[in-house]
C-alpha cells in the first residue's frame, strides 16, 4: 500500500513538472499562431546585381531619376506581390524582413484592437497566475516527499498541492481562451499592415493546451491520492473503534479471555475440518464423542412385536 502511494505521488509530481515546462515554453515563445501575409514587393535599392532579386522589383534602368528614360518592370499580376511568413505569441509578433532574411518583431499589444487591450492584459495576468500556482503545487508535492513530516501533515500538504494545481489549470484554460479570442479579433480588426492572408495555430499553442491537460491530470492524481488515504484512515479507525467497543462489552460481561481473543482476532475456521452431520435427525453435542453401539438395545423402552 505504501508503495502504491509513493507511485501516485511520483506520478502527480512528474505530471506537474511536465505541465510547468510546457507552459513556460509556450509563454516565452511567439509561435502560438503562424501564417503568411500578402504584401507588394518593394523597389530594389543599391547597385545592380546579375542575379534576379525575386523579393523586390527593379526597373530596367538603374538611373531612376532620369526622366528622359522610359522605366518599366517585368513583373505582372501576382508577381508584384510577396508572401511573407509571420508568427505571433502573447508578447510579440514577428514577420519576415523586406530582404527575406531574418524577422522583424513588434509588440502584440500594438497590434491588438484598442478596445481589446484590457483583455490582453488579463490574459497575461492569467498566464502569470497559471505559472505561479503550478510552480507552487509542484513545490508542495516535493515538500510532501520529505520524511521529516508526519502522516497528517503530509496529507494537509497533499491537499494544498492538489488545490493549487487545480486552480492553476483553471487560470491556464481561461488565459488560452482569451488569447484565442484576441488573436481572432486582431485578424479581423487589426492594422492593415499586419492582417494575414492565411494563418493557423502553431506548436506553442499545442504546448499550452498540452500543459493544461497534464496539469489537470496532476491535480486529479494528487486529489485521488488524498481522498483514498482519508478513506483508508476512516475505515481503519472505524474497525478499531468497533474492536474496542466489543472488548468493552465483553469485559463488562466477564467473559473468558479466550473468547475475547477469538472475537478480536477473528481467526478463520479450519477449512479442512469436516462438518458435523446430524445423527437420527439430532446434532451431537460438542463435548465428548457420541458413540453408538450397534448391538446394544436402547434402555427404558419395551419390545414391541
Amino acid at each position: 500500500m505504501r508503495l502504491e502511494r509513493g507511485r501516485r505521488a511520483s506520478l502527480a509530481l512528474t505530471l506537474n513538472f511536465v505541465a510547468f515546462v510546457f507552459a513556460l515554453s509556450a509563454v516565452t515563445t511567439s509561435y502560438w499562431c503562424e501564417g503568411t501575409r500578402k504584401v507588394p514587393k518593394p523597389f530594389c535599392t543599391g547597385p545592380v546585381v546579375k542575379a534576379k532579386q525575386w523579393f523586390c522589383i527593379r526597373f530596367n534602368s538603374s538611373n531612376i531619376n532620369d526622366s528622359r528614360l522610359v522605366q518599366y518592370i517585368f513583373e505582372s499580376g501576382e508577381e508584384k506581390f510577396l508572401l511573407r511568413k509571420f508568427h505571433t505569441g502573447i508578447f510579440f509578433s514577428c514577420e519576415q524582413a523586406a530582404d527575406m532574411n531574418g524577422f522583424d518583431c513588434r509588440d502584440f499589444y500594438d497590434i491588438a484592437p484598442e478596445h481589446e487591450r484590457g483583455v490582453l492584459w488579463l490574459c497575461i495576468v492569467a498566464e502569470s497566475l497559471y505559472l505561479a500556482l503550478l510552480f507552487t503545487g509542484g513545490a508542495l508535492m516535493m515538500l510532501e516527499q520529505c520524511p521529516c513530516f508526519s502522516v497528517m501533515n503530509k496529507l494537509k500538504i497533499s491537499a494544498f498541492a492538489a488545490v493549487c494545481t487545480a486552480l492553476s489549470g483553471l487560470c491556464g484554460m481561461v488565459a488560452h481562451m482569451m488569447f484565442t479570442t484576441i488573436f481572432q479579433l486582431a485578424v479581423a480588426m487589426g492594422p492593415e499592415d499586419w492582417r494575414p492572408k492565411t494563418w493557423d495555430y502553431s506548436w506553442s499553442y499545442a504546448l499550452a493546451w498540452s500543459s493544461f491537460g497534464t496539469c489537470m491530470g496532476s491535480a486529479v492524481t494528487a486529489l485521488n491520492r488524498y481522498t483514498k488515504t482519508i478513506v483508508e484512515f476512516k475505515y481503519k479507525r472505524r474497525n478499531i473503534a468497533k474492536s474496542l467497543l466489543i472488548k468493552q462489552k465483553m469485559m463488562e460481561k466477564d467473559l473468558p479471555e479466550q473468547m475475547l481473543d477469538m472475537y478480536l482476532t477473528a481467526v478463520p475456521v479450519d477449512v479442512e475440518a469436516r462438518p458435523e452431520l446430524p445423527l437420527n435427525g439430532h446434532k451431537p453435542s460438542t463435548g465428548a464423542p457420541y458413540v453408538v453401539e450397534m448391538g446394544a438395545e436402547p434402555q427404558g423402552r419395551g419390545v414391541y412385536c
